[in-house]
């Protein structure tokens, strides 16, 4: 967004930039009647079934987020509820990469989709959506042990290693969700995107740390349940914005397992519905899984192990030595001994920062050909390098304008002039030098005085690893962006005469006059839209609600009802209509709080 609107809230105002160019305008005024007529239709379903199933905040959290029944939310009125809470959100458009959807977590915002389902899809969805978003993720922030463990997760989740693969599966998951919402999609399109999403799953190889924290998420974040295996409760997001799967969940068939760190190893497709779900019996245990599954992580493992997965990854990640120093780059090779990492190598820009702040000077642009440097410790010294006081420095003539010559223990030699030396914290990151060789004990040449001046890290070991760069604004970061957008239909002048009727009998039910026009209205739904079921039944609510044309509402019943007998898709979708009707749903029955 060029011009940025932060809501007054203070989460999404601290959003940094390579976040917001992801943010979306929500467009208001382009939700219809008939989108507005799903969105009631979803919130009155979810309120009659989830009041007994969904976990006990759900129900309030819907005031708390800055929901109604009656309309999609806007923006606005959601960032003003949540930042009571500590939260805010944004719209976007349609799946982001997990990268920045975890790290948008970690800011405490939710990403919300700008679009709304189709009427085709009133129960489920495999695209993200403002009712998935809103209705299923913002209700449950209001329980502050949850928002807890979700901020958090965003924060681990942002620092996970992906690999190439795993954006291509984001990317073939993001085409097929796009086609399955287009009302004009092409079958065989349909199909060709559902064999590239199972080609992509099939065909990851070893699953990456973002791969494996994703069926975390997945598990817990979208469909996770909380109490016991006989009688859990919904609270995840997936299940909360779905009226078909939130019922068919609790089935027998539906194996609950508890939730334990054995969850990583159960994949999920997005298309279907899930054959088996799993229970934690608190959030905090949700935490400790994921802190179990953290420590196995290249951010906090580094080493060997981490800069394999950066080099895997393909894309610009950070290595942390032990001083602090970070270096944020492509990375293109190490070398290591026993496990233990003597020399990193990147290609391309990289830059150099230390808490996450880029040094001066040290930009991807004057690193714009790569960054190598040794690891470890000095030859004939125990203590490490990077603890060096001023006087220890000195006294091994590491002096600003003396020429030196330092020998690591696996043999690599650093000879220059010293120009320069950084500290930070009384940690020693950077020694910089001029007319500088720098050779391994065979005499291969990894730096040589033409090149210019060489920097050179200063830390024992590699601590952590991850991905992304340190300082991301400053590095410009450009996070990998699907070119495939999502499709905004044109509608006939059928598809808007339709939406005139939805108009109509919301106006009526909101200004509580102009009765006289339903059975109009029916008239023009049964000789023009015999696939329609939704108007029908609003305009038989108000029949019924305000005990008016009898006959019009027995006519609208039998049609409905052989709709439900003779069209097995619709059933369950009037059945819960007609119920809706007789134990009706309003503002006043959700307890405020």
């Amino acid at each position: 967004m060029n011009d940025f609107n932060n809501f007054n809230n203070p989460q999404v105002a601290r959003l940094p930039q390579h976040l917001k160019q992801f943010i979306v305008e929500q467009h208001y005024e382009k939700y219809t009647s008939i989108d507005n007529a799903v969105w009631r239709y979803v919130m009155r379903q979810n309120y009659s079934y989830l009041k007994d199933v969904a976990y006990y905040p759900y129900i309030p959290g819907l005031h708390k987020a800055g929901l109604t029944i009656e309309k999609i939310p806007s923006l606005q009125e959601m960032n003003d509820a949540l930042g009571k809470i500590g939260w805010g959100a944004v719209t976007v458009d349609g799946f982001i990469p997990p990268a920045a959807f975890m790290e948008y977590q970690a800011y405490r915002v939710l990403v919300i989709a700008a679009d709304i389902r189709q009427l085709r899809h009133i129960e489920y969805t495999p695209a993200p959506d403002i009712i998935h978003e809103s209705a299923g993720h913002a209700p449950i922030i209001a329980d502050p042990n949850y928002n807890q463990y979700l901020s958090y997760f965003g924060s681990i989740g942002a620092k996970a290693m992906f690999s190439s693969r795993d954006f291509e599966l984001y990317e073939a998951i993001r085409e097929l969700s796009i086609l399955k919402e287009m009302p004009d999609a092409d079958s065989a399109d349909i199909e060709k995107a559902q064999k590239n999403v199972e080609y992509c799953q099939e065909n990851l190889g070893e699953p990456s740390e973002m791969a494996l924290l994703s069926r975390l998420h997945w598990w817990t974040v979208e469909y996770g349940l909380i109490g016991t295996l006989e009688e859990p409760k919904i609270y995840g997001a997936g299940l909360l914005s779905s009226i078909g799967e939130s019922a068919s969940c609790m089935k027998p068939e539906v194996k609950k397992l508890w939730y334990t760190s054995d969850a990583v190893n159960y994949t999920y497709d997005i298309t279907k519905e899930q054959p088996q779900l799993f229970v934690t019996p608190t959030f905090q245990n949700l935490v400790n899984v994921l802190e179990d599954f953290a420590n196995k992580m290249a951010f906090r493992r580094g080493g060997t192990e981490g800069l394999l997965k950066a080099i895997e990854c393909k894309n610009v990640c950070t290595a942390v030595y032990t001083s602090g120093l970070q270096v944020s780059g492509v990375f293109a090779e190490l070398i290591s001994n026993d496990n233990t990492i003597h020399f990193i190598k990147t290609t391309g820009p990289t830059a150099l920062s230390f808490e996450n702040k880029q040094l001066t000077v040290h930009d991807k642009n004057y690193h714009k050909d790569g960054f190598s440097s040794p690891v470890g410790k000095l030859q004939g010294n125990p203590r490490s390098l990077e603890n060096w006081s001023i006087y220890e420095l000195n006294e091994a003539g590491i002096i600003e304008g003396q020429q030196t010559s330092l020998c690591f223990e696996s043999g690599i030699k650093v000879k220059g002039l010293v120009s320069g030396i950084t500290i930070k914290n009384q940690k020693v990151l950077m020694i910089t030098f001029t007319n500088c060789t720098v050779k391994d004990k065979e005499d291969k040449i990894y730096f040589e005085p033409e090149w210019g001046n060489y920097d050179m890290a200063v830390g024992e070991k590699i601590a952590s690893v991850f991905c992304g760069a340190a300082d991301k604004d400053s590095f410009e970061e450009i996070p990998l962006m699907s070119d495939t957008k999502t499709h905004h239909h044109h509608y006939t002048d059928d598809e808007k005469l339709y939406q005139q009727l939805f108009q109509t009998v919301r106006d009526i039910r909101e200004q509580q006059s102009n009765y006289e026009k339903l059975p109009e209205v029916w008239m023009s739904l049964k000789g023009s839209f015999t696939d329609d079921w939704l108007c029908s039944l609003e305009v038989l609510e108000l029949l019924e609600q305000e005990n008016i044309y009898a006959n019009v509402a027995k006519e609208i019943t039998d049609y409905l009802d052989r709709k439900a007998d003779t069209q097995p898709a619709y059933k369950k979708l009037i059945t819960d209509g007609f119920y809706l009707i007789k134990h009706p749903v309003t503002e006043l029955a959700i307890p405020k709080v």
